[in-house]
This record gives C-alpha cells, structure tokens and sequence, in this order.
C-alpha cells in the first residue's frame, strides 16, 4: 500500500492497492492528496514561490486578486514576472514589455518592489532553516534544501515537513509555492516545475530511467539556445537521443559539457545541497522608453539601480570591492566598465560614486537604451568600508548618514527619506 499524504491537513494515511486514485483525504476530505510509493523515503527537495514578484503585490494590494499582474520595465522593458492569469494569456518572464502589452492589453504593470520581496523572502528563508540547516538559495524565490536525517528531529519524513512548510507560507505570509522531491538536485529542480502553482511532485529512484527517456533535452537545467543549437545539430533532441550516445563521444564533441549530460540522462546527479554555495555578483539594470544621453535622466536612473544593489548586498551581508557599469546601445552592442575599489563596499553612496565616474567617461558613445550597475568580488559585510579615503575624506561620514538612513526607513518605511536625485 503506498504512503499518502493530505497536503491541506498534513494526515498522512496509507492507499489502499485496490483504490487506484484517492479522491479525498479520509480526515479533512481535502481534494489535495499525494501518493507515491517513495513518498517518505526521499529527502533532497527544491522549492520554488509560485510567481513570486506579482504573488507579493496580491498579497499587498488585494484588488490585482483576479487580474493579470505583470512585473517590470517601462514599454522598452522586459518582464521580471508575470502571475498566472497573464501566464495563460502567452506573457513569459524575459519577454519584451510591448509584446506582452499586445498579448496582454489589460495587465497591471507594477514596477518591482526589492524591498517588500527581500523582506518576504527572508521570513521565507527562515521557515526553510527551522527545517534543516543545509538550505541552498538560488535566488529570492527559490532554493535547493536537503533534509536527510531530520525526520528524528521533527517526527515526521521529510515530505510532511515540506508540505507543512508550504502551508506555513500560504497562511503566515500569504505566498504560495511548489514542491519538488526526488533523491538529487537535478530531479527535484524537474519535479517543482511539473505542478504549479501550489503543486507537489515527486520523482522516485525506481522511476527515474522511465520518466527522463522521453523527455526534451532542454528539461535539463542549463540549456539554454545555444546549448540547444549545437545539441540540434548532433541529432539530439531528447533525453533517449543523450543515452544513444557514448560517455566517451559526448566528450569529445561537447568537451565538460557532454559528461554532465551523460550522467543527467541517467538521472544521476553528485552535488550536495550546500548552504555556503557563493553569490558570485549583485546588479540591477534598466531599460528606457527611448535612447538617451541625457546625463540627469542617467544619473536619476543610476543612483535609483546603486540604491537597489546596496539593498540587496545588504539584505544578504555582502561586500562588493568591483563596481560594473553597463550600458547597451540601440545596435545592442555593450559597453561594460570595471573600477577596483580601495576597500570593499555595500553602500549606495560608493557604488553610485564609482558608476556614476564611470558613466562620465562613456557618455559620449552614447545615446543608451540600457542602464546597469552592479558589485563583485563579494565579501562579507563585516569587511566593509574598512579603508579610508584619503581622497574623499567625506566618504565615511556619508557611510554613517546612509546607515542611519536605513534604520529610518526600516521603523517608518522606504519613504521616510529620499534624495533629491531618486526623484529624477
């Protein structure tokens, strides 16, 4: 008889083999039953919000309820995200804001909020911590956790505690999101994609060959276009295409790239869900109605990506010591510059200093439809703006005054305290 489990009353219950399909939880006749015969035997798990972005505006605003919600840019933007009522209307993360426009004429578009989702997803990362310390965040909205060995812990299988979680999520918080289960990360990632929103997927051991045979090759996470291109012209297009092939083949034609394919197709997968997996860069960029080299317009726009990267290196207790500039023409060719600093820093002050000297070099290549700044070589915060400027002896008192700011905004809200230039 194969474990099942009620996702709305967490009852966990076993299927009786002659009942092929439970339509009820026997205890809260809840619609929403998962069964599988590994159910309760697998611990490595990704979770995923379900369009997280346009979730929080529901949430905050409860008339967007029933309508399409579409997060992003201006007209010459893109989408960050859309929710599922613009979803069913064609409208796709990435896809350019006048296109979705004409597929979705009636959207709300809402540009993103950072702080009201950093805020979210912090008390979401703590619900996940309070399950199991090995917890990989991928992004604001998603992340990889391993739970094997905590079922003595909390007294229930991991399963149990995802759902919980999820739950948690919807009632605390108002957010909804999806489960993947499987015995890796490559599995669990498929899995979390197979039942959204709110759904809940498992992909057992003795099923794996049998699931992944048939299934495209770009299920695989990572192939992106070009990856896809090169595998099109090899004749491989789904994942029984991969397994044709010889491990040794696939690496000569697809060099590192063709052994991790070889062993995806087999649904094998040795990374570890590792909490101390690094953030590599923090950036923020925009797109513009129309190309422009109007320096205010530029730096109102600089000063306003500078401030969301500091939230975000802030939110997350990073340091960056490389500020990155970046723009794009309207040909689409880039320019990107680096500047080193002297000390690593997290405050908007530094980071649209060193941009905005940076902007002043390559504004005569301009105009510009696109706007980018971002921090690397990231460190901790305690490392921060440590080194005095012996060339800005203002530097550490603006430092101070940005501190204080922020303890404002988080009593009073973000608000409280704007710069002249923000209003540009």
């Amino acid at each position: 008889m194969p474990p099942a489990l009620c996702r709305d009353c967490l009852h966990s219950f076993d299927l009786p083999a002659a009942r092929r399909v439970q339509r009820h939880c026997p205890l809260c006749r809840s619609p929403r039953i998962k069964s599988h015969p590994e159910l309760f035997s697998l611990s490595i798990a990704h979770m995923d919000c379900d369009a997280f972005y346009a979730s929080v505006e529901k949430r905050d605003n409860p008339e967007l309820a029933d309508k399409p919600v579409i997060i992003g840019g201006g007209h010459r933007g893109v989408v960050s995200t859309a929710c599922y009522v613009a979803r069913i209307r064609g409208v796709r993360s990435a896809m350019p804001m006048f296109q979705a426009l004409k597929l979705c004429p009636d959207a709300v578009v809402i540009k993103p909020r950072m702080e009201a989702y950093v805020e979210t997803s912090r008390a979401i990362r703590q619900m996940m911590d309070e399950l199991t310390p090995e917890v990989e965040p991928l992004s604001l909205d998603e992340a990889f956790m391993d739970l094997s060995g905590t079922e003595r812990l909390h007294g229930a299988p991991p399963a149990v505690m995802l759902a919980r979680l999820v739950k948690r999520m919807k009632d605390e918080l108002g957010i909804t999101g999806s489960i993947g289960l499987s015995h890796n990360k490559f599995l669990a990632k498929v899995a979390s994609d197979l039942d959204k929103p709110r759904g809940f997927a498992v992909i057992g051991a003795a099923e794996t060959a049998e699931f992944l045979r048939d299934k495209p090759v770009r299920l695989i996470w990572g192939i992106g276009p070009a990856a896809q291109t090169a595998l099109d012209a090899a004749g491989i297009r789904s994942i029984g295409d991969l397994l044709r092939w010889e491990r040794q083949d696939l690496h000569h034609r697809f060099g590192s790239m063709g052994d991790r394919l070889w062993h995806l197709a087999r649904g094998e997968d040795r990374r570890r869900v590792s909490a101390r997996a690094s953030v590599k860069s923090i950036s923020k960029e925009t797109t513009f109605f129309e190309d422009t080299m109007h320096m205010e317009v530029l730096d109102g726009h600089l000063w306003r990506l500078a401030e969301q990267v500091s939230d975000r290196a802030k939110a997350k207790a990073l340091a960056g010591r490389v500020v990155t500039l970046k723009l794009k023409r309207a040909n689409h060719s880039s320019l990107t510059r680096r500047q080193s600093l002297h000390s690593p820093t997290q405050t908007a002050d530094q980071i649209y200093r060193t941009a905005r000297a940076l902007l002043d070099q390559a504004i005569s290549q301009g105009p510009f439809r696109l706007l980018g700044c971002g921090i690397s070589e990231l460190v901790p915060e305690a490392q921060a703006d440590l080194a005095a400027d012996l060339l800005d002896p203002g530097a550490e008192k603006r430092a101070n005054a940005e501190r204080a700011a922020d303890e404002i905004r988080k009593r009073f809200g973000k608000a409280a305290i704007l710069k002249g230039r923000a209003l540009r």
